[in-house]
């Protein structure tokens, strides 16, 4: 595999920077470097990392995003819902991209709004177990 390889010098040039902080990048692990010598080289795929363009490596994310809205519920059970709701996040392996959810209850209306910011796989897992919750509580 070939790939570029730019020097210490050529990295500052290229980001408008004084060497001494492409080493002090370099020094605290923010770029990855290869030292001969004295000198240090970077690939291009590593420099690449440092300014957000190695779309080689992080794949497409979608994220989804759903609001539920659960009329006439009782406070004492919207309550019981949104703690359950949330239990069930908490022993999720970790992903990439995290599982957001809100609630909200609005005590005049008996309106419970569930909203769920995730990835679509993860956004339907929590529907289903929402579902199932809300199926628990009729």
């Amino acid at each position: 595999m070939s790939d570029e390889v730019y020097t210490v010098e050529q990295v500052a040039a290229r980001l408008d920077l004084h060497p001494k902080t492409v080493l002090r990048f370099i020094h605290d692990g923010r770029l990855r470097a290869v030292r001969f010598g004295k000198a240090y080289r970077i690939l291009r795929s590593d420099f690449e990392a440092l300014i957000g363009q190695d779309r080689a490596r992080t794949p497409l994310q979608a994220l989804s995003t759903s609001i539920v809205d659960v009329p006439d519920i009782p406070a004492d059970k919207a309550d019981r819902l949104a703690t359950a709701l949330t239990a069930t996040l908490v022993g999720r392996e970790a992903r990439p991209e995290a599982v957001r959810l809100e609630t909200a209850f609005d005590p005049a209306r008996r309106r419970l709004k569930v909203v769920v910011i995730a990835a679509p796989a993860d956004a339907a897992a929590v529907l289903q177990t929402l579902a199932a919750l809300l199926e628990a509580l009729s």
